[in-house]
């Protein structure tokens, strides 16, 4: 027998079943209403059962009232059984108890409209409409996971000003206040039923000095004159909770009800702001420390206060507040994150990796047992506490019912408690010290033993080293920094004073802290990116490791500021862009605006082309810092300008007045860069539009449904929005040019490239298409444009002529891009990239009928290898030119990154180091093009 059974210490025995019994509230309710405890049928009692009860305990002679209270101990007695002794989950519970708060703030409305009624008549409008009036619940109520002996936080609003027009009359608001003081009754007040919810008001506009109902114009003004930081954490998770509405979260896309969203349209950009909005992380600092200070003030002398499991330290708030905190920063810009509910909005943030998944599970477990132990605290004695028992025996009882031990030897819930609140505090601490400790020597800013100092503040300055002082001093006494508030300029010194360490420690270049600088200066009044950067410390490392490595980055940053929080995720360099993740995570934004009534073409327009940059800076980050070559570079680029235009030819599609069908018949050719799968940073895009509809029989009516669709596509694409640009698209290569209709239908188009009729395409059109592909749109069509490409590259053709053809058009081509005397680019001299293109282009159109391997859109490096393999190229010759050419895109995407000219000294020794690389180009030139 092993040892280790022998101990009595690893003898546990199986813990003893707890019954609800035990609870003196239960005990309370069973004694009191033994007769009215059959009214409420078996199960867990739902929204029917609820108002089934009420209705049957009125039948029985009790004022609306006293049946109110009633039910409620009857639901709470039922909910104790489900909860202790048949292990109901957590979620179970709270929306019973969600329920039970609607069902009878629902009946008490209606009593309390209808008394009111009978005095003042009905209030109206200037249209002479009944003016709404709703219960708005907030906090635990609002999210549907409300506790069972908890208070409701209240708000009450009415949507329009007026009077009533019964035999006395009064003013709207006079008429809702009484209304809300009968509402109170029923529901607030203690009577020798009890209550059946304490009621509290303190979160309306105003607090307890404010009016007890609000309309809607006085709530907008409110959010836009005073609203604070913290009341947009209290909003978040309202909801209207009476009278009875549909929910906007459970709403199925496009169909919000306009009531709820009259409301929600105020609410909304209160809480979630267009931008990435880290300015909130002082104001959630300021909330919780009053929220930790008062949890102290109260345990002070009171031992037995320290295990309160919502608001000590790694409690239930702490939870609430790290999914709040992250739900307000991105929900403007992300609204697929937004939720009132604590666990699904885990899984969101994780979903959208905004949290890592194993953290987000161990919070949900975290928040399920808190919530649980509250529970069983309060069924004890029906007390709206969140304090652990001082007596064992009630200790003892609350560990067995959740299957744990707790005697005088070892208490398993305790320790359970104190593992669970480790988690929770230290996800909330980094969430907002960014999971960092002061460094030591962090003084070496010079902001360490006294106040903190402004940017400008001469002091400061003299701190830093002589380089980077003299480039803040351009700009720290100009009137748009002294204008700036004192917090904002003393976030830029803590800024640029991360960035003296940095340098001082060998972490950043000069450079890098220099181009810093010069990012910084336009972004002075952008507040939220100062913040970010000051909230995470490793972000602003990051970014000064960027800026370091090359110039363009900070090209890019300043058109597009907020990618930066994409170096917040540490699976940044790890992973390679994902065409079909892509367009679901779009998708997904695309039903929450339409969840939340904001499918607007602003709110895609905006969320393609974030989208968009965020991946165009993931990808740079990658390339910069070496993880993926030029060619993933251009594929992952590639790809991403697929994915892109994939969505929003279904989104600009939806929003078509004259469209016909579910869906286009309709394709996306891509030509050039696109088309080779080679497209760079900030590249255009050279697209072709093309129609196959069989289900209009009028073609010429197809034609102009599908003219509208292209020239709205095209404003999609290339609209400047307030989140910035997305693409330029050049249409030139359609046929007949820019005289040329903008979309074709796919017969046209063969006719055109396959030289039937009198208008027909030009070799130069051809050599177009040895690099065209469908990159997007009805993939049905791919494979019927591959065929007609095909029917193009495998015509039989006179060699001689199509040499010639071929060498003319790469003389104009040279002629309209000349290259000074003295000077060689890698593109467009002799012996560059641009030759070996014209060359590879000129084997395909000369020799695919023969050589169908060279069919394929496969790239010209590997086509150039085809070439050679086909014995089409020297021996060698076909190899050497692709590997020059690898390494000439290589070169000019380099000099790019750092904004440097492609066009090198051939003196220098930078044209002599790739001297062997135009050698080979020009070895292949040869080849196809012999000297006469």
């Amino acid at each position: 027998m092993n040892s280790d059974s022998q101990h009595p210490s690893a003898i546990v025995p199986p813990a003893p079943a707890a019954a609800a019994s035990h609870s003196r509230f239960v005990q309370r309710i069973r004694r009191r209403y033994e007769a009215e405890l059959s009214l409420l049928p078996l199960g867990l009692p739902d929204r029917a059962a609820m108002q089934a009860l009420i209705a049957a305990l009125q039948v029985q002679g009790r004022p609306l009232a006293s049946a109110l209270r009633v039910a409620r101990h009857l639901v709470l007695e039922r909910l104790a059984v489900h909860d202790i002794e048949q292990a109901a989950p957590m979620k179970a519970i709270t929306e019973a108890m969600t329920t039970l708060a609607e069902v009878t703030l629902c009946a008490a409305l209606a009593q309390a409209r209808t008394e009111q009624d009978e005095i003042n008549g009905p209030p109206r409008d200037a249209l002479g409409e009944v003016i709404e009036f709703w219960v708005v619940g907030m906090g635990k109520l609002g999210g549907r996971e409300l506790n069972v002996s908890s208070d409701i936080d209240l708000i009450y609003a009415y949507d329009d000003e007026g009077q009533t027009d019964g035999p006395r009359k009064v003013s709207a608001h006079e008429y809702f206040s009484q209304v809300a003081k009968r509402l109170y009754a029923l529901i607030g007040d203690v009577t020798e039923d009890g209550q059946v919810f304490r009621v509290d008001l303190a979160l309306r506009p105003n607090g307890n000095s404010g009016p007890p109902v609000v309309s809607l114009a006085m709530l907008e003004e409110y959010f836009l004159v005073q609203g604070r930081e913290w009341e947009r954490f209290a909003w978040l998770k309202s909801r209207v909770v009476a009278p009875q509405q549909l929910d906007v979260e459970a709403t199925p896309p496009g169909q919000p009800p306009a009531r709820v969203l009259q409301l929600r349209s105020l609410v909304t950009p209160f809480v979630y702001r267009r931008y990435l909005d880290y300015g909130v992380f002082e104001g959630l600092r300021q909330l919780h420390r009053k929220i930790r200070e008062e949890a102290q003030r109260r345990a002070a002398g009171r031992p037995e206060r320290a295990n309160d499991v919502k608001l000590s330290r790694g409690g239930i708030r702490e939870i609430e507040f790290t999914v709040q905190l992250l739900q307000v920063v991105r929900g403007g810009q992300f609204p697929e994150i937004r939720t009132r509910s604590t666990v699904k909005a885990l899984g969101r943030l994780a979903a959208r990796g905004l949290m890592k998944p194993a953290t987000a599970d161990k919070l949900v477990e975290a928040y399920d047992f808190l919530r649980r132990v509250e529970h069983r605290i309060q069924f004890l004695d029906d007390q709206q506490t969140h304090c652990l028992p001082a007596a064992d025996e009630d200790l003892a009882w609350i560990a067995r019912s959740m299957g744990l031990i707790c005697s005088q030897e070892t208490c398993q819930l305790l320790d359970k408690l104190c593992e669970v609140r480790e988690l929770v505090a230290t996800e909330f601490d980094a969430l907002l010290h960014d999971g960092q400790a002061p460094k030591p020597g962090g003084c070496k800013g010079g902001q360490c033993g006294g106040p903190a100092l402004p940017i400008d503040a001469d002091e400061f300055l003299e701190k830093l080293p002589e380089q980077l002082a003299e480039a803040v001093r351009r700009w720290a006494q100009q009137p748009r920094v002294q204008n700036l508030r004192e917090e904002s300029r003393l976030r830029l010194a803590k800024l640029v004073g991360r960035a003296a360490i940095g340098v001082r420690e060998g972490e950043c270049s000069m450079d890098a802290a220099l181009r810093f600088v010069d990012w910084v200066e336009p972004l002075l009044r952008r507040e939220s990116y100062l913040a970010l950067l000051v909230e995470r410390p490793a972000v602003q490392t990051r970014l000064l490791r960027l800026l370091g490595l090359a110039r363009w980055p900070m090209r890019y940053l300043m058109q597009h500021p907020g990618v930066i929080d994409e170096l917040a995720d540490t699976r940044l360099l790890h992973e390679r862009f994902d065409g079909a993740a892509f367009i679901e995570d779009l998708q997904g934004r695309h039903d929450a605006w339409a969840r939340h009534g904001e499918a607007d073409e602003e709110a895609l327009l905006d969320s393609v082309r974030r989208a968009h940059h965020a991946e165009v800076f993931r990808t740079l980050v990658r390339d910069v810092e070496g993880r993926i070559s030029v060619e993933q570079v251009a594929d992952d680029l590639s790809a991403l300008a697929d994915a892109t235009l994939q969505c929003v030819i279904g989104w600009a599609w939806d929003r078509l007045r004259q469209k016909h069908r579910e869906q286009p018949r309709f394709a996306v050719i891509a030509y050039g860069k696109l088309g080779g799968k080679e497209l760079g940073y900030g590249g255009d895009l050279d697209v072709v539009f093309l129609f196959d509809d069989e289900d209009e029989t009028d073609q010429d009516n197809a034609t102009e449904i599908y003219g509208a669709f292209v020239r709205k596509l095209i404003t999609w694409l290339t609209l400047r929005t307030a989140a910035g640009e997305l693409f330029d698209i050049d249409t030139a290569l359609r046929p007949n040019g820019n005289s040329g209709l903008l979309v074709t239908s796919l017969a046209s188009f063969e006719k055109y490239q396959t030289g039937r009729g009198s208008n027909t395409a030009w070799t130069w059109e051809h050599q177009a298409i040895t690099r065209a592909r469908f990159c997007a749109g009805d993939a049905s069509l791919a494979a019927r444009f591959e065929a007609v490409r095909g029917q193009v590259l495998t015509a039989e053709r006179d060699a001689e002529a199509l040499r010639q053809e071929v060498q003319s058009m790469r003389e104009k081509v040279r002629a309209a891009r000349p290259v000074r005397a003295g000077l060689f680019d890698v593109k467009h001299s002799p012996g560059g990239m641009m030759d070996a293109e014209f060359a590879l282009q000129y084997l395909i159109l000369a020799h695919s009928r023969q050589h169908p391997e060279l069919l394929a859109n496969a790239g010209n490096i590997a086509l150039l290898q085809r070439a050679e393999g086909a014995g089409l190229l020297p021996a060698g010759v076909g190899t050497a030119a692709a590997n020059a050419y690898r390494e000439l895109r290589r070169v000019q995407h380099r000099a790019r990154l750092d904004e440097q000219s492609t066009a090198l000294d051939e003196a220098g020794q930078a044209a002599q180091g790739i001297a062997p690389l135009r050698a080979a180009v020009l070895a292949l030139w040869q080849a196809v093009f012999p000297a006469a």
